[in-house]
């Protein structure tokens, strides 16, 4: 037995059995003269060590056979002496009688604690997983309470229902000597200093706790009160997500720590913010409002996903020249190497486009893996345009709509012309559009007449409403939708001739795209107001795209000589001021099967939160394209497996 006990829960003295008088009259002893009265005197605290900073020496232990003497300066030990009946067996008897080290190493897991521990809590905080690694265990005397009262701390209680008999009294002193004794160690780990005693699981379960407990060390151990502020600390550590489009800008859930309670949406920390019966209840989703609670386009919904409202996009443009030969990785192409983290939205237009288009959407869907989906795919003759999106995006797109412009009719096979599709997502209505004009260096007047044909000919939006009428042009379609992105083959030329543009070239290349670009057809047209109204179009800090070799960096050696050329680009426009930002402008060197280079850019558009009257789009997508890309990527991984298992037990034998 430990030379000092003491509780703050016991009873009134009762009658003590003359029988039994003799049989515990050496436990009476050693607790006589160290428990408090409750009738007059208020309970000590008896469960508080100094701090081991102020004190840095080691406090006289004494030895198990001697007990404490209570002097009167101390003002706990002037209580008078008491002395309650204890069980016959102390329940500390079997953790004092074990070698410190043994204990240690065992683990019994209550059902409470095994509970509480999926939320990251503990009933007792005094696991061996809270121990910091390395920290050098206590020798000497077995675990004992061989502390004296002026080495308990004041700072912390061990909350007992006060009241009582000896049962209770019993069952009181095995939940505290737990929490005490884990306090114990947290304070002199936290110190710096080696804990004096080691940390004890409960032998059984708990003492059932009272909800309006007054103890901040339980309050924290026990998890029981979340106005604590500990409390609100650890668990906003917990929710902090580290992600970018479902980033940290998500509330977090209040449920997060009940431990499966009728009131819990989980029984283990999901991901997933919990959705309160009340707002579904309250179907404001149905009304349309911009700024109703649980409105699916509304602004508490865009908050989650994009918080601060942008949205991340990809364009690009190719034009393919008909070849059936694909690149075997579009890596360098939807995958820039210049961007840490793949994009929100891809959309990709090709001209001349190879005769498999299956094909072909199926290697971006396998690009691209599963995170993302084919929303929308069309054709125009040769020319393609694909969208993809990340796949818990696809339920705050509206209906997708296309429309096509033919502008040369004489051609059986539609090289020439444009393909546009319209959709709004969550507020926001985009329009792209892609676009073949007509070829030659001197044929600029026919391109104008392309690009007029084009914002005429194009019929949208048509059943998805238009976010902005009354700034509507019914003779311009890219006067009809918050952000427009125009890209394709436009086959403007450099003026000039191609040894006035070579020459250029030889000098420096990368220091004079300037002056390339001051021969450049497309942006003298678009300074003198002729083409791309209201369009911009990101700085160029690339080679011409245009026109090279199949297969080789070098500009076209063929008889025809053609001249280098920025033929494909991408232009955008936004109805609101600064709604995008361009980020990155590039094309795709790396990618020589076609005698043009794919041109792409990356862009931040503004998102608004929008109403939920608009026919949406139901989470809509080709299932059948992504599970091709999908069992393609599963298969190549297993290729790439085999061919390093072979490597590995493949081995080479010589004969001499």
């Amino acid at each position: 037995m430990p030379s000092e006990l003491a509780c703050v829960g016991h009873s009134e003295a009762a009658p003590q059995q003359p029988a039994a008088q003799g049989h515990l009259q050496p436990e009476v002893r050693m607790l006589k003269g160290q428990l408090p009265n409750t009738e007059e005197d208020p309970v000590p605290d008896p469960w508080s060590l100094p701090d081991s900073r102020q004190a840095p020496e080691k406090s006289p232990v004494l030895p198990p056979n001697i007990p404490a003497q209570v002097t009167d300066e101390d003002p706990h030990a002037k209580a008078r002496a008491f002395a309650p009946k204890p069980p016959t067996r102390p329940r500390l008897e079997r953790a004092l009688s074990l070698d410190e080290k043994g204990w240690r190493k065992r683990r019994f897991r209550t059902s409470r604690e095994d509970l509480a521990g999926r939320s990251g809590a503990s009933p007792s905080r005094g696991s061996l997983q809270d121990e910091a690694p390395g920290t050098p265990t206590h020798s000497g005397s077995p675990p004992c309470l061989s502390t004296s009262l002026q080495e308990i701390p004041t700072t912390r209680r061990a909350p007992c229902s006060l009241g009582g008999g000896p049962s209770s009294w019993g069952n009181c002193l095995s939940g505290m000597i737990s929490t005490s004794l884990d306090l114990l160690h947290r304070d002199g780990a936290s110190a710096g200093s080696t804990p004096r005693l080691a940390s004890l699981l409960p032998p059984r379960p708990l003492p059932a706790m009272d909800q309006n407990v007054a103890s901040n060390a339980l309050r924290t151990a026990n998890k029981v009160d979340s106005d604590h502020a500990d409390y609100k600390l650890r668990l906003q550590a917990r929710l902090f997500r580290a992600h970018s489009s479902l980033g940290p800008g998500r509330p977090p859930s209040p449920l997060a720590n009940d431990d499966c309670s009728l009131h819990s949406a989980k029984s283990t920390f999901s991901l997933l913010a919990p959705i309160r019966a009340k707002d579904v209840r309250s179907r404001s989703y149905l009304e349309g409002s911009l700024l109703a609670s649980g409105a699916l386009m509304g602004a508490d919904e865009l908050a989650r996903y994009f918080p601060d409202r942008s949205v991340a996009l990809f364009v690009a443009t190719w034009n393919m020249q008909g070849q059936k030969e694909l690149p075997p990785n579009l890596d360098e192409l939807l995958l820039p190497a210049e961007a840490d983290y793949a994009q929100d939205l891809y959309v990709v237009g090709v001209q001349e486009g190879c005769s498999d288009r299956r094909e072909w959407e199926a290697r971006l869907q396998e690009t691209l893996g599963p995170h993302y989906v084919m929303l929308f795919s069309t054709a125009h003759g040769a020319l393609y345009l694909s969208v993809l999106i990340r796949r818990d995006l696809i339920w705050f797109c509206s209906e997708v709509e296309s429309a096509t412009v033919t502008t040369r009719i004489v051609s059986q096979i539609k090289t020439k012309g444009a393909l546009g599709v319209g959709f709004t997502f969550f507020g926001t209505s985009f329009l792209f559009i892609t676009s073949h004009f007509t070829s030659g260096d001197g044929k600029v007047s026919e391109r104008l007449v392309d690009y007029s044909k084009t914002i005429q000919g194009l019929a949208l939006p048509r059943n998805v409403p238009d976010t902005s009428p009354y700034r509507s042009d019914a003779a311009d379609v890219t006067t009809r939708f918050d952000g427009v992105f125009w890209f394709g083959d436009f086959n403007f030329r450099l003026s000039g001739g191609r040894a006035a543009v070579e020459a250029i070239l030889k000098q420096d290349p990368g220091a004079d795209v300037q002056a390339l670009l001051q021969r450049d057809q497309l942006t003298r047209e678009m300074k003198r107001g002729s083409i791309f109204k209201g369009f911009q179009e990101p700085d160029i800090h690339f080679l011409p795209s245009y026109k090279f070799d199949i297969g080789k960096d070098s500009y076209d050696t063929t008889s025809k000589q053609r001249t280098p050329s920025y033929t494909d680009r991408v232009m955008y426009r936004s109805r609101h001021k600064d709604d995008i930002r361009p980020i990155k402008y590039a094309s795709c060197p790396g990618i020589r099967t076609s005698d043009h280079r794919p041109v792409y850019g990356l862009f931040r558009v503004r998102v608004r939160p929008g109403r939920d009257n608009i026919p949406l789009a139901a989470g809509k997508f080709d299932r059948e394209l992504y599970l091709i890309g999908i069992k393609r990527r599963i298969s190549k991984e297993m290729q790439r497996q085999q061919v390093l298992k072979n490597q590995h037990s493949s081995t080479i034998c010589t004969v001499s």
